[in-house]
């Protein structure tokens, strides 16, 4: 479509008329609301009741700056618009959509980052150090460190993936994203008290062993592995074992997640004496032990 088919006349009289209506004082950075009046080639003349009419550059009007903007705004329509330019001399304000979007769009970003907002961005591109996303009409960076599965990248362009805000530095225009700590937080609001997980052993310290599953890891501690006191999880478990674990308790608030292979046994000790055995009727030794767990 040709960007000037919808120009339509703009008398002297109509833009007397729309000077004289309101006596208003206006300063770059404010938000205005106006009415768009008449829409040329090269932008849009806005109403916004001031002694002097807003133009609108068409570089001015979307996000994309595309030469079709003429088209997303009808005469008579009113519209937001921020002020980038004090009067010129020929009485005009210039006005910008496009720096409203972006302006709006960062405080967004940072509500989100304030709230621990999941939400979804399309992958745009790629680079060395991770992936390049269209996040609300931003351009940000999620580092291959913070993907939750960073083996190949390029298969993600084009794909829409869940990602949680780090940084959003409007001055600095830097915006840095987290897909890890976006499928951490999903995987956390599914995990339940009571819930048999199978997970694998990633750690082990002195004080329990740290279980994987789901993408989040849990503790599952020395006094929640026997009956009997352990105190050595070495002497239990090893780097890599696939085990079956109960969870006793989740909290979200601080990322943790505690763990328990203690409410499997029927008898103490057996996790020490056959744990294979105890993970091949973990389900049947759950359903018999569970109302433990609601009593502790």
């Amino acid at each position: 479509m040709n960007p000037t088919q919808n120009i339509q006349p703009f008398s002297s009289d109509e833009f007397a008329n729309a000077l004289a209506e309101h006596n208003y004082e206006f300063s770059v950075g404010q938000v205005v609301k106006g009415k768009i009046i008449s829409v040329e080639s090269s932008g849009i003349y806005v109403d916004i009741g001031a002694k002097s009419l807003g133009f609108m550059p068409i570089d001015e009007a979307t996000i994309s700056g595309s030469s079709r903007a003429t088209d997303a705004f009808p005469i008579g329509n009113e519209y937001e618009f921020l002020i980038i330019s004090n009067q010129n001399a020929d009485g005009e304000v210039k006005l910008s959509v496009r720096r409203l979007l972006f302006k709006q769009a960062w405080q967004t970003l940072r509500d989100y980052q304030t709230d621990s907002k999941v939400f979804e961005t399309k992958v745009i591109g790629t680079n060395s150090g991770g992936l390049i996303v269209d996040a609300v009409g931003l351009r940000g960076f999620v580092p291959r460190s913070h993907l939750s599965n960073p083996s190949d990248l390029a298969t993600l362009v084009g794909k829409t993936i869940p990602v949680m805000v780090l940084d959003a530095d409007e001055t600095r225009k830097k915006l840095v994203l987290s897909n890890r700590q976006a499928a951490k937080q999903s995987a956390m609001s599914q995990i339940a008290k009571g819930q048999l997980i199978t997970g694998k052993v990633t750690n082990i310290r002195p004080f329990g062993a740290f279980v994987e599953f789901a993408g989040v890891s849990g503790l599952l501690h020395n006094k929640e592995i026997s009956q009997k006191p352990v105190n050595d999880p070495t002497h239990v478990f090893q780097i890599n074992d696939v085990i079956k674990v109960v969870v006793v308790d989740v909290d979200e608030s601080r990322d943790r997640i505690a763990l328990s292979t203690k409410i499997l046994e029927l008898h103490p000790g057996e996790m020490l004496d056959n744990s294979a055995q105890v993970f091949a009727e973990a389900e049947e030794r759950l359903e018999k032990n569970i109302s433990k767990l609601w009593d502790a």
